[in-house]
């Protein structure tokens, strides 16, 4: 009897994914510790922000390719990378600017995220009710 190969394939995506996750999460929790351990250097600063925002986003990869066996699979792990990284890419860029202040541009970059994570909220609503 023959292995499907999709299986393998769903299979090490599913470990790509929650590697990705783990790390994801790792950066965001302790982002100096990791830093450190990664890099061997010390994250202060704007890098910190700059490592939290990397935590986010491979936090969003993980998600975003987590495999599933709907026929839409591909449009709903898109959705969910997106809305994980616009909603968490606000929520650490709010932080930021409440702690440290910012630049020009952290306020509009908050809300064009936010908007962007409602935005993505809504349609799945209305699609949901279609």
């Amino acid at each position: 009897m023959q292995r499907n190969p999709f299986n393998r394939l769903a299979a090490l995506l599913a470990f790509a994914c929650i590697v990705e996750f783990v790390a994801g999460l790792a950066m965001l929790a302790t982002t100096a510790y990791a830093v450190r351990l990664l890099l061997g250097a010390e994250a202060v600063g704007v890098a910190l922000a700059m490592g939290r925002a990397f935590g986010i986003a491979i936090l969003a990869l993980g998600l975003a390719c987590w495999p599933s066996g709907r026929e839409a699979s591909a449009a709903g792990r898109a959705w969910r990378g997106m809305l994980a990284y616009n909603a968490m890419v606000a929520s650490c860029l709010a932080w930021l600017g409440f702690a440290h202040g910012g630049g020009l541009l952290l306020w509009p970059a908050v809300g064009l995220h936010a908007a962007t994570a409602l935005l993505l909220i809504l349609a799945a609503l209305h699609e949901d009710r279609q």
